[in-house]
This record gives structure tokens, C-alpha cells and sequence, in this order.
């Protein structure tokens, strides 16, 4: 069977992008030489890879074989190139991290100093909900993760970066704003304004709640931190989220004081068990656990 490396990449590019247009623009050829070379492919293998249904690439089962054989291939490529990197004196090489959307309130700070020290390194950040997430992490297409809630069915290293509180906001000027105590039963009558279920935060969030009993009236589920947010500053409601979410000011939204709250939850770096992280991953991961130690949201 006679398939080049750079054919391979291709195919993973269709099937990554479900579309010959897009793995062309990420192969930077042309749409007909992609299309070409991808013929090429089909028929050295023998079996149809891949239909076009309403434009979008569909992948049969040979072509779902070939695609994970050629993502395998490409990564003990990727960290070869970065072995050899890390020869070199991590002068040069690429660096993948995929983070949940909430983490993109303090990871790229951390990521900061460590683009200062190895300019020449390219660092790939795909910030993405936790689904999408724990999907590349389950597919290894990563060197590294970040979330609050990493899976249980998943053999995982699992190292805890740092606290990440969730607390309870509501509009400012809220009545219950500038009590020094609040009961969460007086919450009962709010409507609450949560992330989607799935989300890191919301199986925190209703496992909290289940534990102590409480179910709140009304909930309007909202897919994103900034919707959420402006839905409580426009008075729609209250909410939970993560302390980092708000950032160094947050006029119009109150933190407020409510008991059992609030919740103690971690951000998790974390990677397949098993998996030999690159010399640059290696130096990333210490550099993210150190500059993370003492590291707290801006007030």
C-alpha cells in the first residue's frame, strides 16, 4: 500500500474538518490537488473512505480506521519533533493544549511568561465546553488538558493546579447584597441562571444543591459565563459560577454571602495515564503547576 505521510495528513484533515475544501486550506494546497491525492488514497486502500452527503464528509468504517491510524502516526511523529526539540534546547516546537471555557479566564495569564521564556515554541490553545473537551481528550489530540471535572471512566494523570471557587452572584443592589449572612433557602423564590448540563460548573452546582437539600424554583439554562452574567445583571435572575469568571471588576454583579457556599471545587491538569509527555509538554506542565501556586483571581 503505497500512502505518503503528507497524504496521511491530509486524509486526518478530512477527517477532522469533514470537508476537502478545509483540509486543503489546512494542508495549504489547492482544492483539486486535495482531491486528487485523497483518489490517490481511496485506491491505494482498495475501499471506499469516505461519502458526500449535503456537502459533508461522511467516513465509513475503513475510512474511521485509516483516520485513527494516521492521527497515531502523526502524534508519534508530533513527539518526535518535539524529542528532538527538547535536544535542542526547547528552541523550537509546537505545543497543544485544549482548555474548558471557563479556564480561559486564567490560562492564557499563565501561559504569558512561559511564551516569554521559549518564544520559538508555536503553543495551539483550543478553548472549548467540556464535552468538546473530554471528546479530544478521549481522541489524544492534545498534550495537555485543563478542567474542573475531568472524567471518572477516563485512566487519567490528574494533578490539582488550584482552587476554583464557585460563588453565588446576583444583580448589584440586590436586597440580599449587603447581608453579611444568607440562608440558601432564601434564594428559593430567584430564579437561577446556570451553565448547560454537562458543563463543569452545573454538575457542581446541582450536586451541591442536592446534597443540601435545596432545588431551586425556576432555572433558565444558558450555554455561556457572558450570558450568564449579563442575564444577571439585567436582573433576570441569580447564579453560580466560578470566582475566575469574573475577572478584576465586575460592576453590576454582586458576589453574595451564602452559606455552604463558597463550593470548594479545583482546576485539573491532566493527560491519558500511560501517555510519555514531549520534553516541551514536560517543561509546560511544571511551568503551569509553578506559576499557579499563590495564584488567585484579581479583585
Amino acid at each position: 500500500m503505497n500512502i505518503t505521510f503528507r497524504q496521511l495528513r491530509l486524509f486526518l484533515a478530512l477527517a477532522e474538518t469533514g470537508s476537502v475544501s478545509a483540509a486543503a486550506r489546512v494542508m495549504h494546497v489547492t482544492q483539486p490537488t486535495a482531491s486528487m491525492q485523497l483518489r490517490e488514497v481511496t485506491q491505494a486502500v482498495g475501499l471506499p473512505l469516505y461519502e458526500v452527503v449535503s456537502r459533508r464528509v461522511h467516513l465509513t468504517q475503513a475510512g474511521h480506521a485509516l483516520a485513527s491510524t494516521a492521527r497515531a502516526i502523526a502524534g508519534e511523529w508530533d513527539a518526535f519533533e518535539q524529542r528532538v526539540a527538547g535536544a535542542k534546547g526547547l528552541t523550537s516546537g509546537r505545543l497543544k493544549v485544549a482548555v474548558v471555557s471557563t479556564a480561559k479566564y486564567f490560562v492564557p495569564r499563565l501561559l504569558g511568561s512561559f511564551c516569554k521564556l521559549h518564544p520559538q515554541i508555536d503553543i495551539s490553545l483550543e478553548v472549548l465546553n467540556r464535552d468538546h473537551v473530554i471528546t479530544r481528550l478521549r481522541a489524544n489530540l492534545d498534550d495537555l488538558y485543563v478542567m474542573s471535572m475531568p472524567p471518572g471512566d477516563l485512566p487519567l494523570e490528574d494533578h490539582i493546579l488550584m482552587p476554583n471557587p464557585l460563588v453565588v452572584i446576583a444583580p448589584a443592589g440586590h436586597p440580599l447584597a449587603l447581608k453579611k449572612r444568607v440562608r440558601l433557602e432564601q434564594l428559593q423564590g430567584e430564579r437561577f441562571l446556570l451553565r448547560e448540563k454537562g458543563s463543569g460548573t452545573r454538575m457542581a452546582t446541582d450536586a451541591h444543591l442536592r446534597q443540601r437539600g435545596f432545588a431551586p424554583g425556576a432555572v433558565l439554562e444558558l450555554g455561556s459565563n457572558e450570558a450568564i452574567k449579563e442575564s444577571v445583571e439585567g436582573q433576570l435572575g441569580v447564579s453560580v459560577l466560578s470566582r475566575h469568571s469574573l475577572g478584576p471588576r465586575h460592576e453590576g454583579l454582586a458576589i453574595l454571602n451564602v452559606q455552604g457556599f463558597p463550593i470548594r471545587s479545583h482546576w485539573h491538569l491532566v493527560w491519558p495515564k500511560g501517555k510519555q509527555l514531549s520534553p516541551i509538554a514536560e517543561v509546560f506542565r511544571a511551568h503551569l503547576v509553578a506559576q499557579a501556586q499563590g495564584w488567585a483571581p484579581r479583585d
